[in-house]
């Protein structure tokens, strides 16, 4: 996909360069920049290092990039549930049963493969950057990066704890009131798959949650994420003794659901180009409603 992405320039700058850094252009993203005629400052080519002022236009030409997806990523027709796209983002609400990437048992039918087909379909592609990636039984919403540009400033934002991720999760048990989980997690030994709290060697994690509604021997959970640890969610909250029931890895008892009762239910952050403050939300599935009707 062609982008043309036209700047305003509101103060001043040393260098082209320099806006570049400030405004999180990769490295490999500014080189080819400068290998192409792609920089346009008030309708003439531009090099890094000329200055911008106060009033000027700067245009940036993305180039194409060597698009892997319909080589290595099979293009199928799955129904997607997009709740938000432009020329830079797509907000998906992601099923459960659906992993983000293709792997041995899933060649067909993950995510990455319904975005290449939803592309494929309108003659085009893209390479496939997701950002927040769910866990394959964990449904809602995630943002898939359309462009190199695009996927560098939201990895950004969310190094920077600044893509707000709130969760919805139904666990064990009644849990009361609000708190935080500061335990850290790390691998389980010998398993590439499995975490634990791990206070001597585990990495920083902390979440905050609150209870919302009792029902049926259950809780829903609202959950914020400081840190972002594979699994966070489903091991904090055993680990305070309310396990999420269907949990296949770390409590799999499946009387009332079948995956693990867990939500994307919101995200909040600003837009990659634009900074445009962004805002979705997308209410739980029908299998988790079930559980507390």
């Amino acid at each position: 996909m062609n982008r043309e992405i036209n700047y305003n320039i509101a103060k001043e700058y040393e260098s082209i360069h320099a806006f570049f850094t400030e405004h999180h252009y990769p490295r490999g993203l500014v080189a080819a920049l400068k290998r192409n005629p792609l920089v346009i400052l008030n309708d003439a080519p531009a090099m890094a290092y000329y200055p911008l002022h106060i009033g000027d236009v700067l245009r940036i030409i993305l180039p194409p990039e060597a698009v892997y997806s319909s080589e290595q990523i099979l293009p199928t027709e799955v129904p997607l549930d997009i709740r938000y796209e432009d020329e830079d983002l797509l907000v998906i609400n992601k099923p459960a049963g659906m992993s983000i990437h293709p792997s041995l048992h899933h060649y067909e039918d993950s995510l990455a493969n319904a975005v290449a087909g939803y592309y494929q379909k309108q003659g085009t592609s893209i390479v496939f950057r997701c950002v927040n990636r769910l866990d394959k039984n964990t449904t809602g919403l995630t943002i898939i990066a359309k462009n190199q540009l695009a996927s560098a400033v939201l990895n950004t934002a969310a190094k920077n704890r600044q893509i707000h991720r709130t969760y919805l999760a139904i666990v064990e048990g009644s849990l009361q009131g609000s708190g935080i989980i500061d335990a850290p997690i790390g691998r389980v030994d010998d398993s590439v798959i499995l975490r634990q709290v791990d206070y001597d060697n585990g990495q920083s994690a902390i979440t905050h949650y609150k209870a919302l509604k009792e029902s049926n021997g259950y809780t829903l959970v609202e959950c914020h994420l400081e840190t972002g640890r594979t699994h966070q969610i489903r091991i904090h909250m055993k680990h305070i003794g309310h396990p999420l029931p269907g949990d296949y890895l770390y409590h799999p008892v499946f009387d009332a659901i079948n995956r693990q009762p867990l939500h994307s239910y919101s995200l909040t952050f600003e837009h990659p180009i634009t900074g445009v403050p962004m805002e979705f939300t997308c209410p739980m599935p029908k299998d988790m409603e079930e559980m507390l009707s």
